[in-house]
């Protein structure tokens, strides 16, 4: 019988050894592949903070354009007419639209094409609002005086909508401390708002504001109702004397034919309604301008108050970018297909 030598088993130093090195093996490439890991979340989070803001920058630039684009309908519209009523163009809301088709009716078919522009997902609706349609907060209080006539419409619009009417003269103390204290150093009294939604600096519910807003807006002067654009509720608050007949009487007449002079509205109404130019006019100066811009994931809203001065010439008086309730009736066509 052939005897064969037993194996050699490797001593346990050398076993303990190899265990050794391959832990440590494991251990770097454990390493490395975590720090590539954060090398790779680094570089994704900066593309991603880099096509956000450049995202950001090209839509507020589109939206400056559509302004400017807003104006020029404007002052295209006041060189034309000196009345504003709602068949006018400015008046048509723009429902979302491909920016591409835009640039394409502009014969800019070029530019559709090229991917650096960013127009294939970018959507653009907006719509221009006139201001003098609504009841102004700045016609109930001049020069910290309680106006009369601003506080009886104001009156009748609560009255209208169903508010308390101690919310209203609470609202008018308010505004008269806010005017009154402006320029000084009384650190008691409210803030001069600049939008309805400001309101609530006055002390007014957040739920009145709700009811209000699509009635009411803040000018920086005292301003009439235009006949033309106003609604039912405001007409009717607008005209002292007159019943919701009446109102919806002047809505029909001027949706055949808008009012182009004052008196056409009183020779509907009647001679035994006056209508003082001081608190309806058939004219306005003062606008809203709202914007927005889908562009791929991103909503960028943008809304602008601009004014017509008497040389017909558009200036914008604020700008803001946020997220803005729509009116109603133009939500449901604007809504992102």
């Amino acid at each position: 019988m052939t005897l064969h030598p037993a194996p050699i088993s490797p001593p346990p130093r050398t076993l303990r050894q190899s265990g050794a090195a391959l832990l440590a093996a494991m251990l770097t490439v454990t390493l490395v592949a975590t720090l590539a890991a954060a090398a790779m979340w680094q570089q994704w989070r900066a593309v991603e903070v880099e096509t956000a803001e450049r995202g950001r920058v090209q839509a507020a630039w589109i939206l400056v354009g559509a302004l400017d684009w807003s104006r020029l309908i404007l002052k295209s519209d006041a060189n034309s007419s000196s009345v504003d009523h709602l068949a006018e163009p400015w008046a048509i809301p723009l429902q979302e639209a491909r920016l591409s088709t835009f640039l394409a009716a502009e014969g800019n078919g070029s530019q559709v094409d090229d991917a650096s522009t960013d127009t294939t997902d970018a959507f653009l609706s907006g719509q221009i609002t006139d201001m003098q349609s609504r009841l102004n907060i700045t016609s109930l209080v001049d020069g910290g005086q309680v106006q009369a006539g601003g506080l009886k419409q104001f009156t009748r619009l609560f009255e209208r909508l169903g508010l308390p009417q101690q919310q209203l003269t609470s609202l008018v103390e308010a505004l008269r401390k806010a005017q009154s204290a402006a320029g000084t150093d009384d650190a008691n009294a409210p803030l001069m708002p600049q939008t309805v939604s400001q309101l609530g600096w006055l002390g007014v519910p957040a739920s009145t504001i709700a009811i209000l807003s699509p009635h009411i807006t803040i000018l920086p002067v005292r301003t009439p109702v235009n006949l033309n654009t106003a609604q039912l509720d405001v007409l009717w608050a607008a005209i002292d004397g007159i019943d919701l007949a009446s109102a919806q009487k002047l809505i029909a007449s001027r949706e055949s034919r808008h009012f182009k002079l004052i008196s056409d509205a009183t020779s509907l109404l009647g001679s035994n309604t006056v209508l003082d130019d001081t608190q309806v006019s058939v004219a306005s100066r003062f606008f809203e301008v709202r914007g927005r811009l889908r562009l791929g994931d991103s909503i960028v809203d943008e809304r602008s108050l601009v004014r017509k001065d008497a040389s017909n010439f558009v200036v914008t008086l604020w700008r803001e970018r946020g997220v803005f309730d729509r009116d109603p009736a133009t939500a449901a066509a604007q809504a992102p297909r």
